[in-house]
C-alpha cells in the first residue's frame, strides 16, 4: 500500500488533527516504515507456529472470591455518626 498525500489528509480529517506540511510528511515517512516492516514480518515462515492471544500461559490468575467479614453490621454501623435501624442515616441528596 502506497502513502499518498490524500491518504494522509483524509487520516488527519478523520483524526480532527491539523497538520502543517513538515507534519503531514513526516506522518508519510512514518507510516510507510510501518508498512514496510509489517511486509517483512508477512515474509515469516509461521507454518506449524501455534496461534495466540497472549504470551503467557497465564489462564485464570484471580483470587477465590471468599468473604472475609461475614456479616458483621452491628460492628460497623458502631462507626456511623447517625443511624435508623440497621442503616446508615444521610443527609438528603436528591430532592
Amino acid at each position: 500500500m502506497k502513502i499518498t498525500d490524500e491518504l494522509i489528509g483524509y487520516i488527519g480529517d478523520l483524526s480532527r488533527l491539523h497538520l502543517s506540511e513538515e507534519e503531514k510528511e513526516r506522518a508519510k515517512k512514518d507510516l510507510s516504515d510501518i508498512l514496510d516492516y509489517t511486509e517483512k514480518l508477512n515474509e515469516l515462515d509461521t507454518d506449524g507456529v501455534p496461534e495466540m492471544s497472549h504470551p503467557f500461559d497465564a489462564v485464570n490468575c484471580f483470587r477465590e472470591d471468599v468473604v472475609t467479614n461475614g456479616d458483621d453490621r452491628e460492628n460497623l454501623l458502631s462507626n456511623a455518626p447517625e443511624r435508623k435501624g440497621s442503616y446508615f442515616k444521610v443527609f438528603k441528596t436528591v430532592e
